[in-house]
């Protein structure tokens, strides 16, 4: 099966992300293998405060004009992912970084540029190019800037992590989508849901209960399962090695509970 898990900011401060990535590499090399998607907003708004720049979010999602586009690029494609290349290699995991800007692994068209600027939604992946790596027993880990599809309207947009890793779950049509939090799951009542059918994730998305990232994980989660991927995931990084932690969606769900 091909696994595809998308770690956020906060997660990757934890010693804990890479030893679990690594053994779940392992696991999964044998199989059909193991991609990546990383976030890492805490780090691009800090890179923005150094520019004197204040972030926006609408939704879940950053407001992106032209100029941070390359502190987005220079945050998440430079030093967020070769930090985590860097230490996956060091746990003897042949991990390679790439954006959605190189061989136009992924392709986006913008959001609302009225509302959100160069901000993208992946609407072509590069699937020939993971197969390979895959194939060849790399872990891709991938930074979600992403190639704009018209140049008139960008030619690189901010694509969310979360609708990145939906993308590319969808193209390889894996088998287990994961988006991992810094909580062990989508939150009611102070309790973790243990299953959610696309009509309740809606619910919590419409009545706001989910809100912020936790909505836009929702959302790209609803995409994804659209899209055929079986099942996903949210939940924190125990999630990675334990298969049955955390909110499980799925096309054919629980009720809330």
């Amino acid at each position: 099966m091909t696994r595809v898990i998308k770690v956020g900011g906060r997660p990757q401060s934890d010693p804990a992300l890479i030893k679990a990535l690594a053994a779940a590499h392992r696991a999964n090399a044998a199989q059909d293998g193991l991609v990546v998607v990383h976030g890492g907003g805490d780090e691009v708004s800090t890179l923005q405060r150094l520019y004197g720049v204040v972030a926006e979010f609408k939704g879940g999602r950053r407001v992106t004009n032209q100029a941070d586009l390359a502190i987005i690029r220079m945050a998440l494609s430079g030093s967020a992912n070769k930090r985590l290349v860097s230490a996956l290699v060091s746990e003897q995991v042949p991990a390679i970084g790439l954006s959605g800007e190189d061989a136009g692994l992924l392709v986006a068209t913008p959001l609302d540029f009225a509302r959100f600027g160069f901000v993208g939604v992946p609407f072509v992946v590069n699937q020939a190019l993971l197969t390979h790596l895959l194939a060849g027993s790399y872990m891709p880990v991938i930074s979600p800037v992403s190639r704009g599809a018209d140049p008139r309207l960008g030619e690189t947009l901010n694509v969310n992590g979360d609708d990145a890793a939906g993308a590319i779950a969808v193209a390889l049509k894996a088998t287990d989508l994961l988006f991992v939090s810094d909580v062990e799951g989508v939150m009611k009542d102070g309790a973790a849901i243990s299953m959610l059918s696309p009509e309740d994730a809606q619910q919590l998305i419409d009545d706001g209960t989910a809100q912020g990232g936790m909505s836009a994980k929702l959302q790209a989660a609803l995409k994804a399962l659209e899209g055929g991927v079986e099942r996903v995931r949210i939940s924190d990084i125990a999630a990675i090695e334990q298969l049955d932690r955390g909110t499980v969606l799925t096309r054919v769900g629980s009720v809330c509970a």
